[in-house]
């Protein structure tokens, strides 16, 4: 807990409180991350390239969806219009929390290469009580990415060793990680109709069309209903 006045910011309670918010982010991703390597040395690919791959692109969803669809020789243009799709909501997620981060334009740009679904959640719930700092969130971001490019590359290592995590439920690690985040922002009728409109679409979209076009149209469907549920006042 940050001690006096919590609401002075200082680059000590920053890094202190970042490293706090995600150190439970950084143990769900543990198995993903395993999971991860394993697959795509399974498909060939050697632990080098996996390492790479974690390191360069920092995209589980899109590292998933690329994997699943691996052949020789590579499927270029369906892998980038995949990829697309998914990581299309970054766009959106950092036009909602540029206004709130206290960092210049280079750094911005620079820090939103390590954007993810759960450092964008831990930045917006933060940003409900003071500005979002580069310490708060480079520290974020260097534990995030050093903890699934290193679990990536050990997965890859023990291959068939691992098994499927789906035996003891880890696969559901990240998802469970994330509604509880969701559940922090509170239970405004606000939060309520968009958590509830983004869910039910991607959910609808993935029954009747299929990945990875639930991605977006979840999150499409979330800013038109946190429009249409937000006062007035607040649209103008």
């Amino acid at each position: 807990m940050d001690q006096a006045n919590p609401f002075v910011s200082t680059p000590r309670r920053d890094i202190q409180a970042g490293l706090r918010d995600i150190a439970p982010v950084a143990v769900a991703a543990l198995p993903i991350g395993l999971l991860f390597g394993a697959i795509a040395a399974a498909k060939g690919m050697s632990t080098l390239e996996v390492m790479l791959m974690s390191a360069l692109v920092f995209a589980g969803g899109a590292q998933f969806a690329a994997i699943e669809t691996w052949i020789h020789p590579a499927p270029i243009l369906t892998l980038a219009f995949a990829t697309l799709l998914i990581n299309a909501r970054h766009v959106l997620m950092g036009a909602s929390l540029t206004p709130k981060v206290r960092m210049s334009r280079v750094q911005t740009l620079l820090a939103y290469f390590f954007l993810t679904d759960e450092a964008w959640a831990l930045s917006e719930r933060r940003a409900l009580e003071r500005p979002v700092t580069g310490a708060y969130w480079f520290v974020m971001a260097v534990v995030l990415w050093a903890n699934w490019t290193l679990s990536s590359t050990i997965g890859a290592i023990l291959g068939s060793f691992l098994g499927s995590p789906e035996r003891i439920g880890a696969d559901f690690a990240f998802t469970a990680l994330f509604i509880g985040l969701v559940a922090g922002f509170g239970k405004s009728r606000v939060t309520l109709v968009t958590v509830a409109s983004s869910a039910a679409v991607a959910a609808l979209v993935h029954y009747f069309i299929g990945a990875p076009w639930h991605v977006a149209s979840g999150a499409l469907a979330g800013i038109a209903a946190a429009y249409l549920a937000a006062p007035q006042e607040a649209r103008s």
